[in-house]
């Protein structure tokens, strides 16, 4: 399964740099490819890190004013021209998608993929994994969104929360029928 990680490259607390390296190694382990934004640094770049010791391929999508700060020894890295390009390939390249904590990029990139999905532009499984509860504001903003009738769609059918990468990984596995 190509994975597809949305993330901070920022230098982080342990309290998500933990809980990231413990998911990258299940998503290593289980033999699975992470897409990500291809940058060797902070979170992004512990994620690659555990993905590549536990086993797993590296496909990087990055940017070409980012082409310093990418991965030298990704399996596969791609330079899109610009934000936008980038955010498409990754969508493309991805069996499944998992919104990790970040910044605003991260919080455009969730917003993007939850309305290209509400709007049909894509089917696959998306989950928001919920790090000592960094997306609890905006799990309480989108069930609002839903109990008001702003989403046409079930919020479960956008967007799954997990506490934690076995409840992320897991969810994907049985939303994609694969063990």
């Amino acid at each position: 399964m190509n994975i597809c990680v949305f993330l901070s490259a920022a230098d982080l607390d342990e309290r998500y740099i933990r809980p990231a390296r413990e998911f990258a190694e299940l998503i290593g382990k289980g033999g699975h490819t992470l897409v990500w934004g291809g940058s060797d640094t902070g979170l992004m770049g512990v994620v690659a890190d555990g993905v590549a010791r536990a086993g797993g391929r590296l496909v990087g999508v990055s940017v070409e004013f980012l082409a310093g700060s990418a991965r030298a020894d990704a399996d596969e890295m791609v330079f899109a021209r610009d934000l936008p390009e980038r955010k498409a390939l990754l969508l493309d390249k991805a069996d499944a998608i998992v919104i990790m904590v970040g910044g605003a990029g991260t919080l455009d990139e969730a917003t993007e993929i939850i309305e290209l999905k509400k709007h049909g532009l894509h089917t696959k499984p998306v989950v928001l994994l919920n790090t000592a509860g960094f997306y609890d504001g905006l799990k309480q903003q989108l069930q609002r969104m839903e109990a008001d009738g702003f989403l046409p769609l079930p919020l479960l059918d956008l967007v799954f929360f997990a506490e934690d990468g076995v409840g992320a990984l897991a969810y994907l596995e049985e939303s994609l029928g694969v063990r």
